[in-house]
């Protein structure tokens, strides 16, 4: 039986301090020695907490104290809104964690999948505070960890319970990462590691050549997860075509069907000698799919074989860890939109697979390190291929003017090159003081952010549209209940705003559906 030393010198400890307690305890009581057996306590509770996973220097950014004294809302730049119909998108200017806070109040459980390259940490690329944390930093890599675990819990709190994140790394922070997603996510929602192949030179190396990078993925709750991948085939004469559609033929219907195989079968799936091996409620059963079609009879050797065909159009395979996919890809793609003033994007095809692994076109996809935005032209090109509706929300800060010159342009551009159905919002973080307020020194502007919040949520647009609305005072219930447009079909309420028993009649008279703004939305710092 092994030893745990580590256990056996934290015993020692606790009996040191126990010892400690006990000689304080018996001397006379005052307010210092109160004190002193408050701080003995939470030094034992320390030494008694979890001692396994990630050590590090928890440090503080100045995003942290803003924070603790602002309150962050949104505001639109309508003149950046895209409107070309289908999906609402989403792009979000301002630090990723106060972007991330207020999705908290949206969309809190309700992200299908999100995907982020972070900064690596490499020495030369990661700001923290306006400085960038070089190599000879001692704390470069709590600095790191400190900074991703903040936006990993809000990520973890965003997702739904059949979601999953990608997180694109290499080797300065790979295994930090791991242990801390470990902690965060729980090790037992670990999916995988694929290693994306990302370059083919390297003559300039000194021992190996580095050509990959790490993407590692933890699901909301590993159960409900289901990834897979779409399966590439070449259409040829052996696949059956009906009314168009090619069909390929599925090699594991006996497993499926049978179960796994055995030594006493035919493994050519004799329909008679398989029956007979499994009985007739077996029989029943393949009987059922072979009249539905699921099934077919095929004669071989004068025989009537079981067989299945799959359509090949969407067809999908397991994830493989290995994903080769040149990052030289992504500065052309970028290039071929006349924008050159960003380095390293990712390459579409990487982000389109992984956006792709969850395999619903309905899905709601986050990306809180947008840089170039490559997700959400992922996104946009996914849809248009097969027909889709997701719906992605990036957020970016705007150092060197990379949201509005970069993220913003980037998806502008390819709407308009490639026609895709696709609107967005261009939102702006902003801050209002509350630092020594109460609530109702500030309710009233904080109201004037509330609409932004609701169009986020909802994924629709309030400006010019004569279908929905939205009334946050008893003013403008008011207001809107005596000059009702005809084409009303929504109206969005605020929580404390109740309407009279003749407003009602009149939602019910046009058909006017009505939702009420959660409270949380402007309430949660009251007080």
């Amino acid at each position: 039986m092994s030893t745990n030393i580590s256990k056996e010198k934290r015993e020692r400890l606790v009996q040191k301090i126990n010892a400690i307690k006990t000689y304080i305890s018996s001397a006379v009581q005052d307010e210092n020695t109160a004190q002193l057996l408050t701080y003995i306590s939470d030094i034992e509770k320390d030494i008694k907490g979890k001692k396994y996973g990630l050590v590090f220097e928890e440090h503080r950014e100045g995003i942290d104290e803003l924070l603790e004294n602002n309150l962050p809302v949104l505001t639109e730049d309508t003149d950046l809104f895209i409107d070309n119909g289908e999906q609402m998108n989403f792009l979000i200017e301002g630090d990723n964690l106060a972007s991330l806070k207020l999705l908290e109040k949206t969309h809190k459980g309700r992200i299908d999948l999100i995907y982020i390259d972070p900064p690596y940490n490499t020495g030369h690329e990661f700001i923290y505070d306006d400085e960038c944390v070089g190599s000879e930093d001692s704390y470069k890599h709590s600095k790191w960890i400190s900074f991703m675990a903040k936006r990993l819990e809000i990520a973890r709190n965003l997702l739904s319970d059949n979601g999953v994140i990608f997180i694109s790394i290499d080797d300065n922070e790979q295994s930090n990462l791991k242990l801390l997603c470990d902690s965060i996510f729980d090790n037992n929602n670990f999916v995988g590691t694929i290693i994306h192949q990302r370059a083919k030179g390297g003559g300039q190396a000194k021992h190996i050549v580095k050509g990959h990078d790490y993407i590692h993925i933890f699901a909301k709750r590993i159960g409900n997860l289901t990834l897979s991948r779409r399966k590439e085939i070449e259409i040829t004469s052996k696949m059956k075509e009906i009314n168009g559609h090619f069909y390929i033929k599925n090699d594991d219907v006996i497993r499926k069907t049978f179960g796994k195989y055995d030594k006493t079968m035919d493994r050519r799936c004799f329909y008679e000698e398989l029956l007979q091996y499994k009985g007739e409620k077996k029989k029943k059963e393949v009987d059922q799919k072979i009249a539905t079609g699921e099934y077919f009879l095929e004669e071989r050797n004068g025989m009537p074989v079981i067989c299945e065909y799959l359509p090949v159009e969407g067809a999908r395979a397991k994830l493989y860890s290995i994903i080769k996919v040149l990052s030289e890809e992504g500065k052309k793609e970028l290039s071929d939109l006349g924008i050159t003033i960003f380095d390293y994007p990712k390459p579409l095809s990487l982000i389109e697979q992984l956006c792709d692994t969850n395999n619903n076109k309905n899905c709601t996809i986050l990306d809180f390190f947008a840089g170039s935005g490559t997700t959400g032209h992922a996104v946009m090109k996914l849809n248009a291929e097969d027909g889709g509706s997701r719906k992605f929300i990036l957020c970016t800060n705007n150092e060197n003017n990379i949201c509005r010159d970069v993220t913003y342009e980037r998806i502008k551009r390819v709407i308009a090159k490639e026609d895709y159905k696709a609107s967005l919002k261009y939102f702006k973080v902003d801050y209002l003081p509350i630092s020594d307020k109460l609530y109702y020194e500030y309710a009233d502007e904080l109201l004037l952010h509330i609409r932004e919040l609701v169009e986020l949520e909802n994924g629709i647009n309030f400006n010019g549209n004569a279908e929905i609305a939205i009334v946050l005072t008893e003013k403008e219930l008011d207001d809107f209940t005596q000059n009702t447009p005809e084409t009303c079909k929504t109206i969005y309420v605020g929580h404390d705003v109740l309407p009279t028993e003749e407003q009602e009649k009149i939602f019910a008279k046009r058909k006017i559906k009505v939702n009420v703004i959660p409270e949380y939305y402007y309430r949660d710092l009251e007080g």
